[in-house]
């Protein structure tokens, strides 16, 4: 269920063209039609008001002035664990000398 302060992905035909937060979800005086206002995440950004069908806010398809359009709620993705790295001491090209800069300092001082 899609609701106020999700992000949403628009679709335009079929291809994903903005981001956008849901700001408001209001009802509209015909039944089961809401009036959606969006940010659209896009410079500069943009406030814009739909009437929708609650199942337009929750991801059917509809049609604006003939062109398709859809709303996908953005689910943050599951974190993965994060893998160690072993603590080893970084090796040193062979026939190269690491030069220390504290003892640089030592002796310029």
């Amino acid at each position: 269920m899609t609701k106020e302060n999700d992000v949403v992905l628009i679709y335009f035909e079929g291809q994903p063209i903005s981001f956008g937060r849901i700001e408001e979800i209001s009802p509209d005086i015909k039944k089961d039609w809401y009036h959606v206002k969006l940010l659209l995440f896009q410079m500069p950004l943009q406030v814009v008001t739909w009437i929708l069908r609650d199942i337009y806010i929750n991801g059917q398809e509809f049609t604006m002035e003939g062109k398709k359009i859809r709303l996908e709620k953005v689910v943050c993705p599951k974190e993965t664990e994060p893998v160690e790295k072993e603590k080893t001491t970084p090796e040193k090209p062979s026939g190269q000398k690491v030069i220390s800069l504290a003892d640089l300092k030592k002796k310029s001082s």
